[in-house]
């Protein structure tokens, strides 16, 4: 099958198996873990931090972030269609008792003066602002990737108001790729920044949480709290630091596939696709209900997703008429063929 879905549906690459299996290990609950700790370095480095902490998970990094920059009875900015927002379970709430404040947007990147204008006044009862939360790339916006100076702008009003920055960068070097800058550079202005080692970079396993060391600190202690805590590591974390050495400079070859199929799809009746939004490894495409066959019980997206898988791809609803593609390392020139091949029969009545 052709995976489409997601790019963390990637399996490690023989790199990644053989430091895996070589990887020097501790208890990283003692912070024992000597590859770990390599990992976590590297990772401070990259981005600039002074500090960084391995996690099993983006959404548990996301939520570190939240928690440790918030109060109970707090909210939090982020834009309309954020994932920290849609996609992790309400977890801000529940973990950290705080509240977040979509902004809707035209085009999935907040400007300036929606911020200014969502901070709470501070006044007895209205409930505080404490955190604003970006993404780089924007997932639900086909992996739209946002510049250094919007951050820097954006972080700016954060703290002149009392504002926390959390950067939710589970693709960001996808974002650095695709505006020909660095990781670091995305990052700047930001108090917090996590990235995925499993999304595009190809390790089986892991995201990063980098921030001060005072907050680093705090937060080994906080992940133990959610659960988090990771013993002989160092055999997970050896992938991780194969990702970023290894995977981070051929990113470029899954954004241009992502826009071979995205100029293949608008060229077949049905689907509704602008090429020149897909920037990073993501699309998201919109389909015309009528001009999709299948039982008409079932929304178009469903529909549509299930000819392909007959077809041998696997791809993504995403709402009612939605579609995702996310191309990653296990995508070739001739599965993009592939897949625009099985689209059109898909959609030929």
């Amino acid at each position: 099958m052709i995976d489409l879905r997601s790019d963390t549906v990637t399996r490690p690459t023989p790199a990644m198996r053989s430091a895996m299996a070589a990887a020097e290990v501790g208890d990283d609950v003692y912070r024992e873990d000597p590859t770990v700790r390599r990992l976590e370095e590297m990772s401070a480095g990259m981005l600039g931090f002074p500090a960084a902490l391995f996690v099993p998970t983006g959404t548990m990094g996301n939520q570190l972030a939240v928690h440790l920059q918030t109060k109970p009875g707090s909210e939090v900015i982020i834009e309309a269609r954020g994932h920290i927002f849609n996609f992790e379970m309400g977890a801000m709430a529940v973990w950290s008792g705080a509240l977040p404040r979509p902004i809707v947007t035209e085009g999935g990147l907040l400007e300036p003066g929606q911020v200014e204008a969502a901070v709470s006044p501070n006044v007895s009862y209205r409930t505080p602002t404490r955190l604003l939360c970006l993404e780089n790339t924007h997932n639900l916006w086909s992996g739209l990737p946002m510049d250094a100076a919007r951050t820097r702008a954006l972080a700016a009003v954060a703290h002149t108001r009392g504002l926390a920055v959390h950067l939710d960068g589970a693709r960001l070097f996808n974002a650095a790729t695709a505006l020909g800058t660095t990781a670091a550079a995305l990052a700047e202005g930001c108090d917090t920044v996590m990235f995925c080692l499993s999304k595009g970079l190809a390790a089986p396993v892991g995201s990063i949480l980098c921030g001060s060391a005072a907050l680093i600190e705090e937060a080994v202690r906080v992940r133990k709290l959610f659960g988090g805590g990771m013993r002989q590591v160092g055999v997970l974390a050896a992938a991780g630091i194969v990702a970023l050495t290894q995977m981070v400079d051929r990113l470029g070859e899954d954004h241009a596939r992502a826009k071979r199929l995205a100029a293949g799809l608008a060229e077949i009746p049905g689907v509704v696709i602008d090429p020149g939004r897909v920037y990073t490894n993501i699309l998201v495409f919109g389909l015309r209900p009528q001009m999709v066959p299948g039982e008409e019980r079932l929304p178009p997206a469903e529909r549509f997703v299930r000819a392909l898988r007959e077809r041998g791809v696997l791809a993504g609803a995403f709402g009612a008429s939605d579609v995702r593609f996310v191309t990653h390392y296990e995508i070739s020139d001739s599965d993009v063929a592939t897949t625009l091949r099985a689209a059109r029969e898909a959609l030929t009545r």
